[in-house]
């Protein structure tokens, strides 16, 4: 049984908050009761966040493209291509399982794996198809974390069905090549408690219309990179005479679909995603380190759209960086304040219960802390400085914008995270360490 003396609750906050759990769901949620002897007794609690949009892989050269010979996303993007030439399954293993540990001492607690490292570095298929993904699900297994598996359909180097380039080779797939790995992913996926399966048709410039419209219709949430970069923007325009997303929502973009990035959209597209019911795949941190551009985030909150956060290249993991990152963007390209908040509204909450939803329909799940749900419960750290004095929403502001962290995460009821640091911490560590000091020559 855990105990909160506050907690957000779909309904708001609520004091003495007693969360029974039973087969990884919430049993019984009381509010105003005490303690009782053997309860876990935490200060202030919220539902786990979903993480939209990783390439988990990546997380493995945060860092490494910091020099002015990488200053654009497309030069950025050869030295992630070396990077991935050396990649075996067993690094990968490694790396996603750190990404995902990181995750869930951040407070998110289920992510959207957009997978699409799939073949050997010659690009040719591993023996058993789908190796890549199993090891995606394996590291989800060991770390705890939920799993929404979006494996990626890319055949193509551009627009037009442009041959792909040599640094794409283990990304790409014919149409029948890749039915047997989104088979192969599901039956993987099928092994973790509350695992989903989704599609990921990678971009417009990747797929054409004739094979996204083979792969939006498997069921499932459909993601897809649209309008991260001004030049992807002007391709679009001069090959299909349509901006990427007034473009998709003309094709039926609609609920169960998330535009990830969607930074360049005209303010009729903005209009247009807003009520289309998809939700916009915001990734603030790696869209400010890649020099993507500004989401217009207060003109879409005002139009009503639905977004969440991803950490896409894994710079840095962080949940409140995500929505902090998102605040602060709108705040420097509109030069005011609390921008992604109503009137009156906390700017941090406003944050947090947006991405939380957006986040959960994007990912195929149900948001938030109530009977019949998933039991994934983070406790915030009370004890931090920026903490001190506060209540309700002041919970969320001291968590987003003062530096407050997480103390524990539940996953379905199992503790991953204690004292800040996952339970597996020391080892997941080692291995990565292993790994990546073989393949960087530490």
């Amino acid at each position: 049984m855990l105990h909160f003396s506050e907690a957000l609750l779909p309904s708001g906050w609520r004091r003495d908050v007693r969360i029974a759990v039973a087969g990884g769901v919430i049993a019984a949620l009381d509010c105003g009761v005490p303690a009782r002897a053997g309860d876990e007794r935490f200060v202030v609690g919220v539902p786990g966040m979903g993480n939209l949009h990783s390439h988990a892989f990546q997380r493995g050269m945060a860092g490494l493209a910091e020099r002015r010979s990488a200053e654009t996303f497309w030069s950025w993007r050869e030295v992630m291509y070396r990077f991935v030439g050396v990649l075996g399954p067993e690094d990968v293993a490694a790396v996603a399982g750190l990404a995902f540990m990181e995750m869930l001492e951040a407070g998110f607690t289920r992510v959207g794996e957009f997978h699409y490292l799939h073949h050997g570095p010659d690009g040719r298929r591993y023996g058993r198809h789908g190796e890549m993904a199993e090891r995606v699900v394996e590291a989800a297994g060991r770390t705890g974390i939920g799993l929404t598996l979006l494996p990626v359909f890319y055949a193509h180097g551009g627009f037009g069905g442009v041959a792909p380039g040599a640094g794409q080779a283990r990304f790409v797939h014919d149409l029948d090549g890749f039915a047997r790995l989104h088979e192969v992913a599901g039956v993987a996926v099928r092994g973790l408690a509350d695992g989903v399966l989704g599609v990921a048709p990678h971009s417009l410039r990747a797929v054409t219309e004739t094979e996204l419209a083979v792969w939006v219709g498997l069921g499932g949430p459909v993601h897809i990179h649209v309008a991260e970069q001004e030049r992807e923007v002007a391709e679009c325009l001069a090959f299909y005479g349509a901006r990427p997303v007034a473009w998709l929502l003309e094709r039926g973009m609609g609920a169960g679909w998330c535009a990830v990035h969607a930074t360049h959209m005209s303010p009729a597209e903005t209009a247009g995603l807003a009520a289309s019911g998809a939700v916009a795949g915001l990734c603030p941190l790696t869209e400010a380190n890649l020099g993507d551009g500004i989401f217009d985030g207060a003109a879409y909150r005002t139009a009503g759209g639905r977004y969440g956060v991803g950490t896409d290249s894994n710079i840095r993991i962080s949940l409140a960086g995500e929505l902090e990152m998102l605040e602060y963007s709108q705040r420097l390209g509109l030069r005011g304040r609390n921008l992604m908040a109503g009137s009156g509204e906390s700017a941090g909450r406003a944050l947090f219960e947006g991405a939380l939803a957006g986040g959960a329909a994007a990912l195929g799940v149900a948001a938030g802390l109530k009977a019949g749900g998933a039991a994934d419960v983070v406790a915030l750290d009370a004890g931090h400085a920026s903490m001190v004095g506060r209540a309700g929403d002041g919970w969320l502001d001291g968590f987003v914008f003062a530096g407050a962290g997480v103390e524990a995460v539940w996953r379905r009821g199992v503790k991953v995270v204690e004292g800040g640091r996952h339970v597996g911490r020391e080892g997941i560590v080692a291995e990565y360490r292993a790994r990546m000091g073989r393949l960087l020559g530490a």
